[in-house]
């Protein structure tokens, strides 16, 4: 690839809606001004190719193109291995030996919010909330295995869950608190207590973010936290969306106060804000910090610009 064409291919258009999901898969290429991404400079080798690719496929709107406005489907690297990498930056590509994956193609119907893959022993796949749907990259994921199950966390993240539980002939997962979102899903969690809802992969209520908000927690390793909380890149550590919060700040605050303790992770991997791998006592340190932080938090009007990502 010459540097020529490395350096004068991509811009991002005026569809961009600030979601954050280049900014965490490219974060030196891109920035946010005046509430929405920006391209800070061209790309100037092939690795720096591969995160803008990344972040092409993965943007909702598709505002980040190359000079063309078609984006090459060879460069597309989901579903993407997170968990051989120490941050969820990696443009590690399609490979088949990973436990976590990121789906990429984010939805516009679910705030461009990230999905996942987990792979279960024997093979088999979990999906952790939705990505766009369409019935070719339904096909890409089930090349990595069989997907027994479609796991919601909350209602927001809820699109498309029907049609690829459908498509897989998985069991769709919802929490009472949300039913509304996905009224036909197989499996209803019920109440606050933890539930096993596989091998090593825990369903825990944590009502906050919306009334039936659930965090998923695999085999002592990886959370995923849904929108209950995230790893902010502007705050270095764990931190809630208190500004849009919809249900409730003070009942977020009583769930983690609930859970955190019985919480042990390494992988925070949430549906809006960047993920993060730290060793299990960090993460349980700074957990334990954010649920103190959140005890002090009262309801404040919904305001998007607020967030720090």
């Amino acid at each position: 690839m010459h540097e020529k064409s490395l350096e004068s291919d991509w811009y991002i258009d005026e569809r961009c809606t600030n979601c954050d999901v280049a900014r965490q898969l490219a974060p030196d290429l891109i920035g946010e001004a005046d509430g929405r991404s920006v391209l800070l400079r061209q790309p100037r080798n092939p690795s720096e190719q591969a995160q803008l690719d990344a972040a092409a496929h993965a943007c909702p709107t598709r505002s980040i193109r190359p000079s063309t406005r078609r984006l090459d489907a060879s460069s597309d690297p989901f579903p993407m291995a997170l968990d051989d990498t120490d941050t969820g930056t990696s443009t590690g590509g399609t490979g088949t030996g990973g436990t976590v994956y990121l789906c990429g193609h984010n939805s516009p119907h679910t705030a461009g919010a990230n999905a996942y893959l987990l792979r279960r022993p024997g093979g088999t796949l979990m999906m952790v909330d939705t990505p766009r749907w369409g019935p070719a990259l339904a096909a890409r994921y089930a090349q990595l295995g069989p997907v027994t199950d479609v796991l919601l966390t909350h209602r927001d993240h809820a699109a498309h869950g029907r049609r690829y539980a459908d498509h897989f002939g998985a069991r769709l997962w919802i929490h009472e608190g949300d039913l509304e979102a996905a009224p036909d899903a197989d499996r209803i969690l019920r109440g606050t207590e933890p539930v096993d809802i596989a091998e090593g992969v825990t369903a825990h209520p944590l009502p906050g973010h919306t009334r039936g908000s659930v965090l998923y927690l695999a085999d002592d390793r990886y959370c995923f936290s849904g929108d209950s909380f995230y790893w902010s890149r502007t705050t270095a550590d764990l931190e809630v969306a208190h500004s849009v919060t919809w249900y409730s700040i003070e009942e977020l605050a009583a769930s983690l106060a609930r859970t955190a303790g019985r919480l042990r992770f390494e992988w925070v991997l949430p549906g809006h804000g960047d993920r993060r791998h730290l060793p299990a006592d960090a993460m349980a340190r700074r957990l334990r910090d954010l649920t103190a932080r959140v005890g002090e938090l009262r309801p404040r009007p919904i305001d998007f610009a607020a967030l720090r990502w």
